[in-house]
């Protein structure tokens, strides 16, 4: 945890901050109410210990500011001995516990243990709501409910594996609802009430990644001003997933391995080993054996991770599923925007079926809800549908002659581009595939709504 201590008293915030530190957290002083305050404006903290006499101030003040800027933030508040009165108020106030100065290195302890088990039920309330807030919204995806006997297969395995302390590597491509596979495995699991913790692999830098997910201490590179714990430690107990672990920096990969086969890590810039408890779920869409045959992947690294492995098919290979998921979203949508549907005409369905989604089920509830939005009628029609489907499902249909009536120049320059981005994993490939620099990409792009 990372504490602030509010105290004018030089000596005794030294102390403090201190036995903080030996106790495992990470601990600054501020010496005065406006210093705390402004400290608290500027950076995060888990926890404050405040003195109620601060000079001129008054600490009750103080607690009173603090909490309105932030309202679940726990508070101590140190007094002076026989101020009973004063504590009552505090209390009243919002602290969550008070200190008689002097006090025994024991008695702080205690209320320091207090704090963290303070500090982890909201954080457990946080996650929970996190949770509810994620199911509503993923309440529209029924990628569990496949009928294929394909799909489900991998769901079979996936459903025996996951009671298990073992590593999983989920395969698939962009859309097939690998995160959410990830999180049902999780909730299936002995981890279900633990935390499911997510880092996205090509999001950051090298850097940024490593200190994201081991953490840091302070001053181990610019920027650093305070100790950082990282998701590791965010997922301690639980699960964490690791998304898109394909575009994971070589540099890291080999402290990935630690922690997989030692579960133990270092966090930048310290020497300290830490023992890691956490159940880790990989995915990605790239071919990891060609990436371990370019040298992009470590080969150690992809065995310890194929232990559990499975793939999601792409929705084209899920014929039986596909308008049943169409008539799913469209359900969902229509409620969600209170429009009165009664489903799709023959010329919709015969777009949707023969149409290869290229981003599949995620194009796929994109494209239902625009069409839900957009529908002049009860019925979805192949008019209400993107431009990209319509012209597939026309060109599928008259393979001669409808492209060119089916959309102007423009359009087709529009769905090709379209194609492309779903198809390559960053804008620098996809200009290269397209034979136009970067910057050009990205302003049609931006043009299109693409961003």
């Amino acid at each position: 945890m990372d504490f602030l201590v509010i105290d004018d008293d030089k000596i005794f915030r030294d102390a403090t901050c201190f036995l903080i530190d030996g106790e495992g957290h990470y601990a600054e002083g501020a010496n005065s109410g406006q210093q705390g305050l402004a400290v608290l404006k500027d950076e995060k903290f888990d926890a404050v210990l405040l003195d109620l006499n601060l000079g001129n101030e008054n600490g009750l003040d103080i607690l009173t500011e603090i909490l309105r800027a932030q309202p679940a933030l726990p508070v101590v508040m140190f007094t002076a001995q026989g101020s009973v009165k004063a504590s009552v108020e505090a209390m009243r106030r919002g602290a969550i516990d008070f200190l008689e100065k002097p006090f025994q290195r024991e008695d702080f302890i205690t209320v320091l243990a207090r704090v963290q088990r303070f500090h982890q039920l909201g954080q457990r309330i946080e996650q929970l709501e996190g949770e509810i807030k994620e199911t509503n919204s993923q309440n529209v995806e029924p990628i569990f409910d496949f009928t294929t006997p394909r799909m489900s297969e991998v769901m079979d395995v996936l459903l025996r594996a996951a009671p298990t302390p073992a590593s999983i590597l989920i395969l698939g491509e962009s859309g097939t609802g690998k995160s959410i596979a990830a999180r049902w495995i999780h909730q299936k699991s002995h981890l279900a009430g633990r935390p499911f913790v997510t880092v996205n692999c090509p999001s950051l830098s090298k850097e940024l990644l490593e200190s994201e997910l081991f953490g840091h201490v302070r001053g181990s590179f610019t920027g650093a001003i305070k100790d950082h714990w990282g998701k590791i430690k965010a997922a301690d107990g639980g699960t964490l997933f690791l998304d898109e672990i394909g575009d994971l920096p070589m540099e890291i990969q080999p402290k990935l391995l630690r922690l997989l086969q030692e579960r133990e890590y270092e966090r930048l810039g310290e020497n300290a080993i830490r023992q890691a408890n956490v159940r880790v779920i990989a995915a990605t869409n790239r071919d990891l054996k060609k990436r371990v045959a370019e040298g992009a992947f470590r080969e150690d690294l992809f065995f310890r991770l194929n232990v559990i492995t499975v793939e999601l098919p792409p929705l084209r290979a899920l014929p039986d599923d596909l308008i049943r998921f169409a008539e799913h979203y469209a359900h969902h949508f229509a409620d969600q925007c209170r429009r009165s549907l009664t489903g799709y005409t023959e010329d919709a369905l015969a777009s949707l079926r023969n149409y290869s989604w290229p981003g599949n089920l995620r194009e796929m509830r994109n494209a239902i809800e625009r069409a839900v939005i957009l529908a002049r009628t009860d019925r979805i029609t192949s008019a209400d549908l993107p431009a990209e489907i319509r012209l597939e499902s026309t060109a599928a249909a008259n393979p001669e002659t409808s492209v060119g009536a089916a959309l102007t120049l423009e359009q087709l320059t529009e769905l090709h581009i379209r194609k492309v981005l779903e198809r390559v994993p960053n804008l620098g490939e996809a200009a290269a595939m397209l034979g136009i620099d970067q910057a050009t990409l990205y302003r049609r792009r931006k043009r299109i709504g693409l961003e």
